[in-house]
C-alpha cells in the first residue's frame, strides 16, 4: 500500500508540471519514476513486480492502436503511410543497426537497437500536433503518417525479437518473423470476424455496462495470452484483438471502457522505466552519452528532412518534421524492455539506450520550441500567425456531424443528412437497434454517448456539430453538460420534453433546441386550423410567427442569464 502512495503522489505531482512546461506526459511519468526509484529518493526496489504489473498498459496500448487502425483509414492515407512511414524506418533503422555494428554490438542485438531507436515518441507527436491544431497542416499529415506506420511496425519488431531469443539463424529469425506474424494475423482476425461480434452483441443485450467492460478486457487479455503460449508477444495479440474489433459496431464504447485501464497501467510502465534509469552513466561517461543522443537527434532529423523533401513536401513543412519526430520514443522502451526478459540484450545496455531515449525527448520540445521562435521572428515575415496556423488546419479536416441516439427521431435526421449527402456518425445504447439499423445500411455504432470518453472515441472534437435525438431527459441534459465542457466551440442541436426542459439546455449550452409537446401542439393546431377552412398559407404564416415568437423569447432569455452570468 505504501509503494501504492508512493507511486500516486509522484504521478500526481510531476505529470501536471511536465505539461505544464510543454514536455508531455510520458516525460512526467518518466520523472516520477526517476524520482522515487533507487537513483532518485530509493523510495521503491522492487522494479521487476512493478515492471510485470506495468507490461499490460503496452498491452493495453497496442489494443487502442489496432482497433484505431481501420483498413479504410489506412487505405486513404496508403502513399504516405507505406510509402514515407516505410522509408523512414527502413533508412533511419539500418543506418542506426550499422553504427551499433560499428560499436561490436552482435548482430541480432544490433537490429534490435536499430529499429528500436528509429521509432519516434507517438505520445509527444501527437499531443503536440492536437495541443497547437496543427493535424491538419501538410507538416502534420505527414507526421501523423510516419507515426502510424511505425506504431503498426512496433507488432513485427516485437514479434522478431522474441524469435531472434530462439536458436536459429539470424536470417531464419527474420523469416519466422514475417510467416508467423501473417499467419497468427489471418487466422485470429478470421476467428474474430466471425464469432467476437456476435458474442459481444449478446454481452450487450444484458444492458449491463460493467459486464460489457469485463468482455472487452477478456478479449484483450484473452487474445494476449493466446499469443503468449505459442511462443509470440501478448502486444501483437492485444493489437490482433483491436484490428478484429475496428469495424466492429462496438469499437467506439470499448475505447471507452478500455482507456482508463490502458492509462493508468501505461502510466506505471513509463514510471518503471524512469526507475530503471541509471543516471550513475552520466557521471561515468557524460561525453559518451551526450554525443551519442547528439548523433542519434541528428542522423533521424536529417533523414526525415531528406525523405520529406524526396515526397515533395515543402522544405519548411520538412523541418518541422524532422525536428518533431528527431527523438526515440516510449516504443523503444517496450522493445528493450523486451530484449532483456528474453536474453537478447544485456542489462547495461538497456541502461544506457533508455538513458538516451529519455535525453532525446527531454531536448525535443526544446528544439521545437527554438524552430517556432526562430520562424516567428524571421525578417522575410513568412511566420507563422496562430490564426493561420489554425485556418490551415481545417483544410484536412473531415466534416461530419455526431449523432447522438438512433431512435424515430435519429433515425429521420440521419436520413435527411443522407439525402443531402452530409456523412455523420450515430451513437446509440440499445445494441438490437444498432445491429438493425446497421443492417440497413445507417452508420450507427454501440455506445453509451453521454459519456465524455465515447464522445471522445467518436471525434467529437473535429465533428462540426453534435445533434442529440435522445427521448431521456435526464441523459440529455447530462450529454449537453458534457459536451459543452470539453467541446465548447462545437455547436449542439438538441430535442427537448418541454418549456421547462428547453431552458435547462440552453443553460447547459446547447445552440438549438426543439421542444416536442411545443412542436406537437403547432403541428395538430395547424391541422386543425385547416380541416376549419383556413387556408393554408394564413396556417404557416401563423405557426410560423408563433414558432418565432416562442423561440426568440427562449433565446433572449438565454442571453439575458449569459450576461448575468458573466
Amino acid at each position: 500500500m505504501v509503494e501504492v502512495l508512493v507511486l500516486l503522489t509522484a504521478a500526481v505531482l510531476l505529470v501536471p508540471l511536465s505539461k505544464r512546461l510543454g514536455l508531455g506526459s510520458v516525460l512526467g511519468y518518466l520523472m516520477a519514476g526517476m524520482l522515487v526509484g533507487p537513483w532518485g529518493l530509493g523510495l521503491i526496489d522492487r522494479l521487476e513486480e512493478i515492471r510485470h504489473i506495468a507490461e499490460f498498459g503496452v498491452v493495453f496500448l497496442l489494443f487502442i492502436i489496432g482497433i484505431e487502425s481501420k483498413p479504410a483509414r489506412l487505405w486513404v492515407m496508403r502513399r504516405t503511410v507505406f510509402g514515407l512511414g516505410t522509408a523512414q524506418v527502413t533508412v533511419t533503422g539500418l543506418l542506426l543497426t550499422g553504427l551499433a555494428l560499428l560499436f561490436e554490438l552482435d548482430a541480432r542485438t544490433a537490429i534490435i537497437v536499430g529499429f528500436g531507436l528509429a521509432l519516434s515518441s507517438t505520445a509527444f507527436g501527437l499531443q503536440f500536433l492536437t495541443e497547437r491544431g496543427e493535424l491538419g497542416t501538410h507538416s502534420g499529415r505527414a507526421a501523423f503518417s510516419i507515426l502510424l506506420l511505425q506504431d503498426l511496425a512496433v507488432v513485427p519488431l516485437l514479434t522478431l525479437v522474441s524469435l531472434l531469443a530462439q536458436p536459429v539463424s539470424l536470417v531464419e529469425g527474420i523469416e519466422f518473423a514475417l510467416l508467423d506474424t501473417i499467419l497468427v494475423v489471418a487466422s485470429v482476425i478470421l476467428f474474430g470476424r466471425f464469432l467476437l461480434s456476435p458474442l459481444l452483441h449478446h454481452v450487450a443485450t444484458s444492458r449491463n455496462s460493467e459486464v460489457f467492460t469485463a468482455a472487452a478486457v477478456l478479449v484483450v487479455l484473452g487474445t494476449a495470452w493466446l499469443m503468449d503460449a505459442v511462443g509470440l508477444s501478448m502486444a501483437l495479440g492485444a493489437f490482433l484483438a483491436g484490428m478484429m474489433l475496428a469495424d466492429s459496431s462496438f469499437r467506439h464504447q470499448i475505447i471507452a471502457d478500455i482507456q482508463p485501464f490502458r492509462g493508468s497501467l501505461l502510466g506505471l510502465f513509463f514510471m518503471a522505466v524512469g526507475m530503471s534509469i541509471n543516471f550513475g552513466l552520466l557521471t561515468e561517461r557524460g561525453l559518451l552519452v551526450i554525443a551519442l543522443v547528439a548523433g542519434l537527434l541528428s542522423l533521424k532529423a536529417g533523414v526525415l528532412w531528406g525523405l520529406c523533401r524526396l515526397a515533395k513536401i515543402e522544405q519548411e513543412h520538412s523541418l518541422r518534421v524532422s525536428l518533431l519526430l528527431a527523438q526515440s520514443g516510449e516504443f523503444g522502451f517496450v522493445i528493450f524492455a523486451l530484449a532483456v526478459t528474453e536474453g537478447v540484450m544485456m542489462t547495461e545496455l538497456f541502461q544506457m539506450l533508455t538513458l538516451i531515449i529519455a535525453l532525446s525527448m527531454a531536448l525535443t520540445p526544446l528544439l521545437v520550441r527554438v524552430h517556432f521562435r526562430f520562424e516567428h521572428h524571421r525578417p522575410d515575415g513568412h511566420h507563422a500567425h496562430p490564426h493561420q496556423i489554425n485556418h490551415a488546419s481545417m483544410e484536412g479536416k473531415e466534416h461530419y456531424v455526431v449523432l447522438a441516439g438512433f431512435g424515430r427521431m435519429g433515425r429521420n435526421v440521419a436520413k435527411i443528412l443522407a439525402v443531402r449527402k452530409i456523412p455523420y456518425l450515430a451513437i446509440d445504447s440499445d445494441p438490437e437497434r444498432v445491429a438493425l439499423a446497421r443492417g440497413k445500411g445507417f452508420e450507427v455504432f454501440y455506445g453509451d454517448a453521454s459519456r465524455a470518453a465515447v464522445l471522445h472515441a467518436a471525434g467529437a472534437e473535429r465533428a462540426d456539430m453534435l445533434v442529440v435525438t435522445l427521448d431521456k431527459p435526464e441523459v440529455t441534459g447530462r450529454l449537453v453538460k458534457i459536451m459543452h465542457e470539453h467541446y465548447p466551440h462545437t455547436p449542439i442541436y438538441t430535442r427537448a420534453r418541454d418549456q421547462a426542459h428547453v431552458e435547462q439546455l440552453y443553460k447547459l449550452g446547447a445552440r438549438y433546441v426543439v421542444s416536442e409537446t411545443r412542436e406537437a401542439s403547432f403541428q395538430l393546431g395547424g391541422e386543425i386550423l385547416r380541416a376549419n377552412g383556413i387556408a393554408v398559407e394564413e396556417v404557416d404564416r401563423l405557426l410560423g410567427d408563433l414558432r418565432n415568437t416562442y423561440y426568440d423569447k427562449l433565446r433572449g432569455s438565454r442571453e439575458r442569464s449569459n450576461s448575468q452570468d458573466v
